[in-house]
């Protein structure tokens, strides 16, 4: 990323751009991939390319759940997975979280690419690549549907990032506890998820291990207090109303 002059005032916007090319000349990411990014990239601009507050207030219920989950899991897709793979098997760590590759844009090829990914990121298990080992999420058309016996298939509580609607659907009306990253306040992942983190997953999978650490020792009545106390729709009303402040500003300064 040499090309990248460190003083742009886009240089990391710019970097990670860099990072989702090389993923997808490496076969990790779907060319549909690209083009998913740019639409959370507008949200991101317009949210400041900051995590907010009430972002971190979402980040600290979805530790809190992944720490009292039973079998709970990180859902890995193609872009993720370039964008963030050591962070994520940290988040795995420190959550005591599964790995399981998931994509919409499936082959065999990919999975495996994704597995070798994470492992290369100091993953010691990765699911969701070995075909015998799959089974069949119910309620879904699409590629999503094929998920590991041993992790969501089994999961109480699935941590999804940059995701399809429908499966959240599916996961949600599955009974399984939904935790999302998604930039977009107004999407369906983000609306059906149980906890929806706004932020960019990039800067959100380094604060949500942090957070797993420090919520690490506390007593399971104190995780619960946080997760009981949480309000998802209220807090994406919230950031619908901190975006509507910002282009308000943006339209009198323009």
């Amino acid at each position: 990323m040499d090309h990248i002059p460190k003083n742009h005032p886009r240089a990391e916007s710019l970097r990670i751009r860099q990072r989702l090319v090389d993923g997808y000349d490496d076969g990790l990411v779907a060319r549909e991939g690209l083009i998913a990014h740019g639409r959370g990239e507008a949200f991101d601009y317009i949210l400041g390319e900051r995590t907010t507050r009430l972002a971190q207030r979402s980040i600290k219920a979805a530790a809190a759940a992944l720490l009292l989950a039973r079998n709970p899991v990180i859902s890995v897709n193609g872009n993720l997975a370039a964008l963030c793979a050591r962070q994520t098997v940290r988040l795995a760590a420190a959550s005591h979280s599964s790995l399981e590759v998931n994509l919409f844009y499936d082959s065999p090829a990919r999975r495996r690419k994704i597995a070798s990914k994470l492992e290369s990121a100091g993953a010691k298990r990765v699911l969701g690549h070995r075909r015998a080992d799959q089974t069949e999420l119910p309620g879904l058309g699409s590629q999503r549907r094929i998920v590991d016996k041993r992790g969501i298939a089994m999961a109480d509580a699935v941590l999804v990032a940059l995701e399809d609607g429908d499966r959240t659907q599916a996961l949600a009306k599955d009974g399984r506890r939904v935790i999302a990253i998604d930039l977009n306040p107004l999407s369906r992942t983000a609306r059906t998820a149980d906890i929806t983190i706004v932020d960019n997953a990039v800067r959100a999978m380094v604060r949500l291990a942090a957070q797993c650490i420090e919520l690490a020792g506390k007593k399971e009545s104190g995780l619960r207090r946080i997760t009981d106390s949480y309000d998802n729709a209220a807090t994406l009303g919230s950031h619908i109303e901190e975006i509507a402040k910002y282009l308000e500003r943006a339209a009198r300064n323009a």
